[in-house]
Order: structure tokens, then C-alpha cells, then sequence
């Protein structure tokens, strides 16, 4: 038995009503500082211990990007997966390696790794101390857009795992759909080309107009092909301070 689902109530009022309540209900969410103190961390199926700074998953929803901290112990290798969103590290102790795509990277302290979507990526610690390191993710964009999809194969050799989603290359031609496919195909190979790593010493801290120095740990700009999410280290002389600004997006 089919049914159907009307309202008697104009759409304006319908999208005011929801629009207002989803102001109210957001700002409760928001907080400002998050300390190392506040945040629990937890054995996970992937063999490490993770904890949330900022995201669903830890009770602290956010709209555009999360903020998770991870611990590895010495001699421990994660899972494998891989997620249709894409996620930056920051190395913060320790030292280990991650396999991305079959290609293994070897980091220390303060280096940054760019995990482009859909690549498969495991993390492993040959050391003999404890790594720990940040990891933040557009996930929330694209689980607000019903995209956020997250595969796990478990111990899962490389050579055994599929590839990345494919895609077709366009044909000649002006019309919409040539261009469309042209565009995408273009986009997705320049995505799938980008900077992995990026070691802390590699670049140089610049002074800035708003009275900080910065350097681009993932970013176009140093050749990483991130979704939108920047990484940058800030350093503040002792007694300065920032210029006041804003931006529409969460950090």
C-alpha cells in the first residue's frame, strides 16, 4: 500500500522554522578550546587508541572537518582501509611509517601526511616508543551530503585490495556531458597526483602581514592536492598576538 506524505504548511515557513532551529541547535555545540586533558582515547579495531577533539563520533558534531588524536604503540601495524573523504596527520611524538596506495612513507615529529580519498593507508611503528599524531578530515562535509563511506579490509595485503573508483575520460566535443567528463577526469587525476608528505624542515617559516610566521604543511600551494583543507604550522613571538579576523568555515 502506497502512501504520500503532504504538509499544509508553505514551504517558506516550513524552511524558516528549520533553519532557526538548526542555528539554535548548532550553537550549543560550538566550544573554543579543546585540551589534551579533555579528550579520552580509546582501543579501536584498527589496533591503535583514538580519541576526538572535534567530531560526531566523540559527541562534539561539527559541519566542515573533525579533529582526532591516535596513539600506536612500538611494533604495532593499523588495519587497512580506506574513506571517500580525504584526512591530513600531524605527527606529533614518535616516529612510524604509513602505506599509502602501496608506497610506504617514513615520518617523525611535526611531519604532515595527506591521505588523498579513496586511497587504501595503514600506519605502522617500528620504533620503540609510543607514535602520537593528529588526524583531521573533511568527513563531516560529506557525511552531511550522504557520501561518507569507509571501507575496512583488515590485515589485507595490497596486492589483493581494488582500485580507486573509476572514471571515464571525456570525449571530444562542447557540449555539457563532453565537458562534464573532460573536467572530472582532469580533476580526478590531479587529485590522485599530489604531495604525501611533507617533512617539518622541508619548508620555511615566513613572516606574515598579521604578525605571525606560517608555513604550509598540506596545501596546493607546497603541491598537495587536498579537498579544500589546509595545514599550516603558526609560530608567535613571545609577548605577540594575531590580528583579529573570521572566516565562514570551522579550524
Amino acid at each position: 500500500m502506497r502512501t504520500k506524505t503532504t504538509t499544509g504548511v508553505t514551504h517558506y515557513h516550513i524552511q524558516k522554522k528549520r533553519r532557526a532551529e538548526f542555528i539554535e541547535e548548532w550553537r550549543k555545540h560550538r566550544r573554543t578550546v579543546v585540551r589534551r586533558d579533555d579528550v579520552a582515547l580509546k582501543p579501536t579495531a584498527r589496533g591503535m587508541r583514538s580519541g576526538v577533539y572535534m567530531g560526531w563520533d566523540g559527541d562534539s558534531p561539527t559541519r566542515c572537518l573533525d579533529a582526532l588524536v591516535h596513539e600506536l604503540d612500538a611494533g604495532g601495524v593499523t588495519t587497512v582501509h580506506r574513506h571517500s573523504w580525504d584526512a591530513q596527520l600531524f605527527i606529533v611524538e614518535g616516529s612510524g611509517w604509513s602505506e599509502i596506495d602501496g608506497t610506504r612513507y617514513e615520518w617523525k615529529p611535526w611531519d604532515a601526511i595527506h591521505l588523498p580519498a579513496w586511497s587504501w593507508h595503514r600506519h605502522g611503528n617500528d620504533g620503540k616508543k609510543t607514535a602520537r599524531f593528529m588526524s583531521y578530515s573533511s568527513e563531516p562535509m560529506l557525511w552531511t551530503l550522504g557520501m561518507s563511506l569507509l571501507e575496512d579490509r583488515g590485515h589485507e595485503e595490497v596486492r589483493n585490495l581494488p582500485p580507486r573508483p573509476a572514471f571515464s575520460d571525456g570525449p571530444e566535443g562542447d557540449d555539457p556531458y563532453a565537458r562534464r567528463l573532460r573536467r572530472l577526469a582532469q580533476e580526478a587525476r590531479k587529485r590522485r597526483s599530489g604531495r604525501i608528505h611533507t617533512p617539518y624542515d622541508e619548508q620555511e617559516l615566513l613572516a606574515t602581514p598579521r604578525g605571525t610566521r606560517t608555513k604550509f604543511l598540506v596545501d596546493r600551494a607546497i603541491g598537495s592536492q587536498a579537498s579544500g583543507i589546509t595545514q599550516v604550522m603558526i609560530q608567535f613571538a613571545p609577548g605577540k598576538t594575531q590580528s583579529l579576523h573570521r572566516h565562514p568555515g570551522e579550524a
